[in-house]
């Protein structure tokens, strides 16, 4: 039985990936679907545009969270279950495609930056911390979320590979996710990286029209 846990793991994240947090929360808090302004994108910072700090913050934290929690998983439970490394890899990449690609939503999501996040966070909060912080720092000097991630995505199999050898071992497979995850969230922002390159991208806090303020 136990060949059957890995397919399972990774069934169970990826539809857990696919609870499109924008879409969910803005219907709870009476929003307008983020993917009718804005962006367009159903994330945070296009939830931000809505004019509610409150439904970005959360939307932010649970998609997140449903990067980190398949992953945490298999790293405190995996082992009973024969899932090592490996899974963890697979795990964390399933949540990252569900977000992507979610079942639940017609296979249309979000850029996967909050998810990716967390999945950082499952492989360890040192790597987490580390591109959190290259995030935090890029947002803070360009006010660009989208120059922000595209740099913390290149930034996140480096510091993988560059980090304390005490605090985690380097196994291939999470390396190869990492890389992955961060080249298709490169390939997602590649119309953000058209405008920043035209100066037309939008600033983190920039309001939609003030048609998606209000629920019409």
């Amino acid at each position: 039985m136990t060949h059957l846990y890995l397919p399972a793991a990774v069934l169970v994240a990826y539809l857990i990936g696919s609870l499109s947090f924008a879409v969910i929360v803005s219907r709870l808090m009476g929003l307008n679907d983020p993917r009718s302004y804005g962006s367009k994108n159903p994330g945070a910072t296009n939830v931000l545009r809505s004019g509610s700090k409150a439904a970005a913050v959360l939307t932010l934290l649970l998609d997140a969270l449903k990067g980190w929690a398949p992953m945490a998983w298999v790293q405190w439970q995996g082992a009973a279950y024969g899932l090592g490394d490996g899974a963890l890899a697979a795990v964390g990449f399933a949540a990252f495609i569900g977000h992507l690609y979610p079942v639940f939503f017609k296979f249309q999501g979000g850029k996967g930056v909050a998810t990716a996040a967390g999945v950082l966070f499952g492989v360890h909060w040192l790597l987490g911390l580390g591109v959190l912080l290259t995030w935090a720092l890029v947002a803070y000097f360009s006010r660009y979320s989208s120059l922000s991630a595209l740099l913390s995505a290149l930034a996140a199999p480096l510091i993988y590979l560059l980090g304390d050898r005490s605090a985690w071992y380097t196994d291939r497979a999470v390396l190869a996710m990492l890389v992955v995850i961060s080249a298709l969230l490169i390939w997602r922002h590649r119309l953000n990286i058209t405008k920043l390159m035209r100066g037309q991208e939008s600033k983190i806090g920039a309001k939609a029209d003030a048609k998606a303020k209000s629920k019409t």
